[in-house]
């Protein structure tokens, strides 16, 4: 009853495309995974959506599926057939395994991804990350991955926005697959990346041009060790890729066994 009076009072309004809607019980309880996940779809979940979407926005977030590319994760315009390489991944040897996203970077998907970085949305974090999670559970199983690193930032512009939003994706994790339904421990190494070197924004940027800006801008932390080791890297936005394949050229270089690439949204 509290919470009808509060609707009818407050009603929610859209994120997106800011028309009023009718209220939806915004006190989700986290779901804790198995770590073997029989999610079906990218991690696509309207009800996460749904305290801040009406239903029109939440309908215009597309999610990921096949037919995709096998290594990039590309999704292909045409909607028949199965999975195999794109024509980027024929031509050019990807520093990384295996790249997945849980949705195309546009429409909604898009919106609420530019209002939890620049507008100040920090609970976005909750269903973005859960989505995200959900996503990396459909893809990966229990002893593929060692350590989940957030692509870092410099220091000056985490300090101008206040926080990493690739880390932010991953803060409740754990809590996800803890417990009897999972048992998993999800290894976040939020320090192993350090930013060295400040780069001018990738956006309006072409992919050579982007390789060449994001080249030499990461390193290992001090003492950091990866030999051996299966590293999942996680960002919002893969666009070009440009910055996770420097990312993974520098921890194949220190010795890791494989990388991977996880993000929310993949341009296409």
């Amino acid at each position: 009853m509290a919470q009808s009076f509060k609707v009818a009072l407050f009603p929610p309004k859209c994120y997106v495309c800011k028309a009023f809607f009718k209220g939806f019980d915004s006190d989700l309880q986290y779901r804790r995974l198995p770590p073997h996940s029989d999610t079906k779809g990218s991690g696509f979940n309207e009800k996460l959506l749904a305290p801040y979407l009406c239903s029109v926005c939440i309908n215009n977030f597309v999610a990921m599926g096949s037919p995709l590319c096998p290594r990039c994760g590309v999704m292909f315009v045409g909607r028949s057939g199965g999975d195999h390489l794109c024509g980027d991944c024929i031509r050019r040897q990807k520093k990384f395994t295996r790249a997945r996203s849980t949705g195309i970077y546009d429409g909604s998907l898009l919106a609420l991804i530019h209002q939890f970085k620049y507008s100040g949305r920090s609970g976005l974090a909750r269903p973005l990350g859960e989505m995200l999670c959900h996503t990396y559970a459909r893809y990966w199983e229990v002893g593929d991955i060692d350590w989940i690193v957030p692509i870092p930032l410099h220091p000056r512009k985490l300090r101008r926005r206040g926080f990493n939003q690739s880390f932010q994706l991953l803060a409740k994790w754990p809590q996800y697959f803890s417990g009897k339904n999972g048992g998993h421990q999800v290894a976040i190494k939020a320090d192993l990346l350090r930013r060295v070197r400040w780069t001018a924004p990738q956006t309006g940027l072409g992919r050579r041009e982007r390789q060449s800006n994001i080249k030499g801008a990461f390193s290992l932390a001090d003492g950091a060790h990866v030999e051996n080791r299966s590293v999942l890297l996680v960002d919002d936005v893969y666009t070009t890729g440009a910055t996770v394949t420097e990312c993974a050229r520098v921890l194949l270089t220190e010795g890791a066994d494989r990388v991977d690439v996880l993000t929310l949204a993949r341009a296409i």
